[in-house]
């Protein structure tokens, strides 16, 4: 895929914005565990959590290429910092497919301003991999037009940051599929509240929380879409968010790509530099060779995508599935050609690690992807 003159401005932009910004200080903050506000101002000062809101409430318009390009270029950065902006945009991509007119001129004009985040909150400690197996339970008020929540919601990104939830929750657990309903929770809405920080291996710059909800009453017109069709807002949101954790892949592959060429050319044994020898150079070739395949893969996602082919379910699993085994197989043969430096955190490979193995989980394991793409396979031939 050949990219506009404008989308490689905007590489350049954010790889400039993201090495002089976001890259040290990341290190740090991987170090601390503590979200890193400095690098939630300069987003805030760059538009970047205005990007796919409609210009009409303020904010930057962006075809699937560009949105990834971004994604991409944090993502070399680091990882934490870009699930913090994937799960923004996974969010306000469910609340964009369900939203009402009265919906979108009461929330968006908020989000148009830069500083408000919005997430969105489906697994629950009993509903993983399988999300029809809701606990989380809403029961329309007796006495009152609206509802009343009560439930769990566990491994949420942003949880304590965000302003706006797209939280789903179930009318009756036996419907399953069809009793799933969405609903927009604002941060400080009676009876919501959201638990301890998550201890995590990876993406230790972007916070992971439970949220709880307790006799939380919600009004009709908080109400996402109609009763029962939660999930349909799902699975029309899925290629948007499944892609960009297949970008935000590529970009810490790329980073660890690009950490192992310079180390080989650099570190020498038996008088000459390791990347002269051919079990370093042909580790070298496969890295590159996988970053090119996943690059590709995204290419052809996004770009059916601005052609206006949104709902490509098995593409956006093939994609997301490849591109983050990629990149954890990308970044573990870093650490081998950094060898002992490579395992220290005094070197960054180790880091991009950790980050890469948080993409084969989230938005749906691989082996969910896998059933999904088997899935469609059968029914494509």
């Amino acid at each position: 895929m050949e990219f506009t003159e404008e989308q490689n401005m905007l590489r350049d932009t954010i790889r400039k914005l993201c090495r002089e910004k976001v890259a040290a200080r990341a290190v740090e903050a991987d170090e601390s565990g503590e979200y890193p506000w400095d690098i939630h101002r300069v987003f805030v000062e760059n538009g970047l959590f205005k990007i796919r809101v409609p210009a009409e409430y303020g904010g930057v318009p962006m075809d699937a290429a560009s949105v990834c390009i971004v994604v991409e270029e944090i993502a070399r950065a680091d990882g934490g910092s870009a699930i913090t902006i994937v799960h923004h945009l996974a969010g306000l991509g469910c609340f964009l497919e369900g939203a009402s007119a009265e919906q979108r001129g009461r929330c968006l004009p908020r989000v148009g301003r830069g500083d408000y985040l919005v997430g969105f909150a489906l697994t629950e400690p009993g509903a993983g991999s399988d999300a029809f197996a809701l606990g989380t339970r809403a029961v329309p008020s007796a006495d009152r037009d609206g509802y009343v929540l009560n439930g769990r919601k566990c491994f949420i990104s942003n949880a304590g940051l965000t302003d706006l939830y797209v939280i789903f929750a179930t009318l009756d657990p036996s419907r399953r599929r069809e009793g799933v309903t969405a609903f927009l929770v604002e941060k400080d809405t009676a009876g919501f509240s959201v638990g301890k920080a998550e201890r995590k291996m990876g993406l230790r710059t972007s916070p992971t929380r439970d949220l709880l909800f307790e006799d939380m009453w919600l009004p009709v017109e908080n109400r996402l879409g109609q009763e029962g069709k939660g999930w349909e807002i799902v699975l029309r949101s899925l290629t948007d968010t499944r892609v960009l954790i297949a970008a935000m892949s590529l970009g810490i592959a790329e980073a660890a790509l690009e950490a192992a060429v310079r180390y080989a050319r650099e570190r020498e044994q038996f008088g000459r530099a390791i990347a002269s020898f051919q079990g370093v150079s042909f580790m070298l070739a496969d890295m590159a060779i996988q970053v090119e395949c996943a690059r590709a893969l995204i290419g052809q996602l996004t770009s059916s995508m601005d052609r206006g082919q949104r709902n490509q379910p098995y593409l956006a699993s093939v994609a997301k599935c490849f591109s983050s085994d990629m990149a954890m197989k990308v970044t573990t043969d870093a650490v081998q050609v950094l060898g002992g430096y490579g395992y220290t955190r005094d070197y960054p490979v180790e880091k991009m690690m950790r980050d890469a193995k948080a993409t084969q989980i989230i938005e749906g394991t691989n082996q969910i992807q896998r059933v999904q793409i088997a899935r469609n396979l059968l029914k494509m031939y």
